[in-house]
């Protein structure tokens, strides 16, 4: 029998929880800013609300990657096209936490240049929350484009197919808003990301419908169902019979970050022999990093001052329940972060559980729950949801061009 109640959360202070994920990533081998890195794009999961992108994945998901060698804790990018304003990137398996941080950083700097900055990677491995890498171009004054698809992990069918075809190809848009908190929307283009249905299932929820459905269509609301193969994700607007909608962002994510990068792609032809259940595995990830400066088009003031007026009508909207203020999607993220930074961030009784078994494992202190009362949070209109992420393949190499001083990796022709 499946329950309702909330689980028991435990708090952890932000900054020791950084301090062990960095320690246990570095004691898998990755070199320690790296380490840091990585770990500052898992914890913004548990810092912003996203509990199911947070460090609930640490065990689940990045040590199995590293500990299987599907990620290479060393692993160096390599350039295999450069022109100017677009890139061309091979991951070579690097961690995705870090690894799509640099990409950003990447496409930022070339669109200091060039008033856009394109970096398509390909051979990447999943990278937590899209909105992280998304939101480091707002911080920038840029507006920052993700997308990416889940390599040969199929878990989510076209409507009106039987087998899976997609994973849950996770998209992410993020902008300045002047005075406030960044504009962030990171989605999935399934219902929910697996992440999510996992969480349920691991707190005994049930889940709504809309989510998951069984091989008659009918809603399943046991989200373990999920994972025993007796339901499937569903897309997003399937419970308002718009599933074709997220079908089609899920097809427009697979062209951004597959087709373009040359990665790994959910819609091969081993797909169509599936039996209807998840298949493949979310190896050679590819992903779209996009910059755009469009303070370098008419003026940084000016920019700042429409995004002030943008985000601010929307604040200003009458609401219908006065309790209820009108919001868009990263300024409830930015208001948790803030109570979590202050009161300790929450994570599951099981996590905290998992965590302190790994810093005993490494000889390093680990704090129990915190002992501050935790303010109740306000109404959200865009409730946590972000995206499962995977890697990227091969294609043939591209000539580089000469001038390649100002990457965070070395541009070589003939490696992939």
């Amino acid at each position: 029998m499946i329950g309702t109640s909330a689980p028991t959360e435990v708090r952890i202070p932000y900054e020791q929880l950084l301090d062990l994920v960095t320690a246990v990533f570095a004691a898998r081998g990755l070199p320690q800013d790296r380490a840091r890195q990585a770990s500052e794009a898992l914890c913004y999961g548990d810092l912003a609300g996203f509990g199911s992108h947070g460090t609930a994945n640490l065990s689940r998901l990045y040590l199995p990657l590293l500990d299987d060698g599907r990620a290479d804790p060393a692993g160096s990018p390599v350039v295999l096209a450069d022109h100017g304003a677009a890139l061309l990137v091979d991951a070579r398996r690097a961690l995705g936490l870090w690894q799509a941080s640099e990409a950003m950083d990447l496409a930022i700097e070339r669109a200091a240049r060039f008033g856009v900055g394109l970096v398509s990677v390909r051979n990447g491995t999943h990278f937590g929350c899209a909105g992280y890498h998304a939101r480091r171009a707002a911080e920038q004054g840029m507006v920052g484009l993700v997308a990416s698809n889940c390599g040969g992990q199929r878990i989510a069918r076209p409507p009106g197919g039987r087998v899976t075809l997609l994973g849950t190809n996770p998209l992410s848009i993020a902008a300045p808003a002047g005075p406030h908190p960044p504009f962030v929307l990171d989605m999935s283009t399934t219902a929910v990301p697996t992440g999510r249905v996992r969480a349920a299932a691991r707190a005994g929820r049930t889940v709504p419908p809309g989510w998951l459905a069984d091989e008659e269509g009918r809603p399943v609301t046991d989200p373990a169902a999920f994972d025993r193969g007796e339901a499937h994700l569903l897309w997003l607007g399937a419970s308002s019979g718009g599933d074709h909608k997220g079908f089609g962002l899920g097809l427009m994510v697979e062209v951004l970050a597959a087709l373009v990068s040359g990665s790994g792609a959910g819609p091969a032809t081993e797909a169509l022999s599936g039996d209807g259940r998840p298949s493949g595995r979310d190896d050679d990830i590819g992903m779209l990093m996009v910059a755009i400066a469009p303070g370098l088009l008419r003026g940084p003031e000016a920019v700042i001052r429409d995004a002030e007026q943008l985000f601010g009508t929307v604040l200003a909207c009458p609401p219908v329940d006065e309790s209820a203020p009108v919001g868009y999607p990263g300024r409830p993220e930015a208001e948790r972060a803030r109570l979590h930074r202050e009161h300790g961030v929450p994570v599951e009784p099981v996590v905290h559980h998992e965590l302190a078994g790994l810093a005993a494992t490494l000889g390093l202190p680990f704090p129990a729950d915190t002992s501050d009362p935790f303010p109740a949070e306000t109404s959200d209109p865009f409730p946590a949801d972000t995206s499962d992420l995977p890697r990227p393949s091969d294609t043939s190499d591209q000539p580089l061009p000469t001038d390649t001083s100002d990457l965070p990796f070395p541009a070589r022709a003939g490696q992939r």
